[in-house]
């Protein structure tokens, strides 16, 4: 996956400016700034979801988008297991799986978000954490090349936030390039690679804030 000179214009305000990424199979990388500094406008332009103003982007066969569960409606109608199934879509040979097929890839990603016993409840009872856990698993059930994440531990509890923080690990260690944009010092520590924006700009030598209060600077953004 590859930007080059990427520049997302809204009227006269430039939400990206000149931004290249390159992201690697088997990597994580975390994207980190204040807010409005362009972290979400730059996971919708790789995710393929806005097309940039100028600039080009290159991207792998499937793509996966987990948002923020405060970008999906409440009283959203399925339940927990449909919400998961929607993920198998993404890939030909998992929606292609019938019957028990498809239903063990959706059970496994379950049992990895720790969701089996509310699989059959409405989406919208859940606690704000299992919504955000659900969500994940629909990410990662079609197995994509490329997960994109917007804030996978806001909000969350300790221990879901140490069991997502793992679950993103694996996916770079099955080959999978994870694009993740957080405020989690400890998310930011653990990712091989640290992109600052600013702006809408890649800042380089920025410090970002880690799990001791230590601060570091972010590795090359190529």
């Amino acid at each position: 996956m590859v930007l080059r000179g990427v520049r997302v214009d809204f009227g006269a305000h430039h939400a990206l400016r000149g931004v290249d990424l390159e992201l690697s199979a088997g990597r994580v990388t975390a994207v980190a700034g204040p807010n409005g500094a362009g972290k979400t406008t730059l996971l919708e332009v790789v995710a393929g979801t806005r097309r940039p103003s100028a600039g080009t982007r290159s991207a792998p066969r499937t793509v996966a988008f987990v948002p923020q569960r405060a970008a999906v409606p409440d009283r959203l109608p399925v339940t927990v297991r449909d919400v998961v199934t929607v993920g198998t879509w993404r890939r030909p040979e998992v929606r292609r799986r019938q019957g028990t097929g498809r239903r063990a890839a959706v059970d496994e990603a379950l049992e990895r978000l720790d969701l089996t016993g509310v699989a059959d409840r409405p989406f919208a009872v859940l606690s704000g954490g299992q919504r955000q856990r659900a969500l994940l698993a629909q990410g990662l059930v079609g197995r994509a090349d490329l997960l994109l994440l917007d804030e996978p531990t806001t909000g969350l509890d300790a221990a879901s936030s140490a069991r997502i923080r793992a679950l993103v690990a694996n996916e770079a260690r099955r080959g999978a390039a994870v694009l993740c944009v957080s405020h989690d010092p400890a998310l930011l520590e653990t990712a091989d690679r640290v992109v600052h924006l600013e702006d809408g700009r890649v800042v380089t030598g920025a410090r970002v804030p880690t799990q001791s209060g230590r601060r570091t600077a972010h590795s090359n953004p190529t």
